[in-house]
């Protein structure tokens, strides 16, 4: 797919919204992979969008040293399922306010991607929201110890990110990583969700 940084300026809410939902709605039951036999858990992330400078771009976390697992990787806003949520989208939106002090009236929902298995037993539903920005963040230390944002053009450049072999227990997975950007290195599962919403994006429907 042919790289256009312009096509990401343009783009409007409502556009953003129609593109996830025609991807969304175009996935027939045998196109997405089946993980039923697996013991996975369900989780969910907020993918947070905001127009800034005349440009889109995502807000990211670097998680805690302290946390128990992903120590100070960059991530998006998630976790695991609560039973009492009742949707990956009440998830993210839980687990958006807990880690970085988003209120829900604060995000305008989007729609949502298809989930993700990870290699940590998780069934991850990427949630995407439009937050109000500028928004004060009160991050919690224990979770999560940065926010920043990158524009969506500058991750949508091919030349800012490659797939390397990375070694698990018996075999190899390829796995995106991006160059460093504001000091900050996002790879693994929250580079393939992201690639996956810019791919979306740039769909024609």
């Amino acid at each position: 797919m042919r790289f256009e940084p312009e096509l990401f300026a343009r783009l409007t809410e409502d556009e953003i919204a129609r593109r996830l939902q025609a991807h969304y709605d175009s996935l027939l039951p045998g196109q997405a992979q089946d993980f039923s036999h697996l013991a996975l858990r369900p989780a969910a992330v907020l993918v947070p969008l905001l127009f800034e400078d005349g440009q889109w771009h995502l807000l990211f976390t670097r998680r805690a040293e302290t946390v128990q697992s992903h120590k100070g990787q960059v991530s998006f806003p998630g976790g695991a399922a609560d039973p009492e949520d009742g949707s990956p989208e009440a998830t993210a939106l839980r687990e958006a306010f807990e880690e970085v002090g988003l209120l829900p009236d604060e995000v305008t929902l989007l729609g949502r991607m298809t989930f993700l298995a990870t290699v940590t037993n998780f069934l991850i539903t990427p949630v995407v929201g439009r937050i109000r920005w500028p928004v004060a963040c009160h991050l919690s230390v224990e979770e999560v110890s940065r926010v920043f944002t990158i524009p969506l053009h500058w991750l949508a450049d091919p030349a800012h990110r490659e797939v390397r072999p990375l070694q698990r227990v018996g075999y190899y997975e390829d796995v995106i990583y991006y160059q460093p950007y504001d000091g900050e290195t996002l790879w693994g599962i929250t580079a393939r969700i992201t690639v996956e919403f810019l791919h979306i994006l740039q769909l024609t429907v």
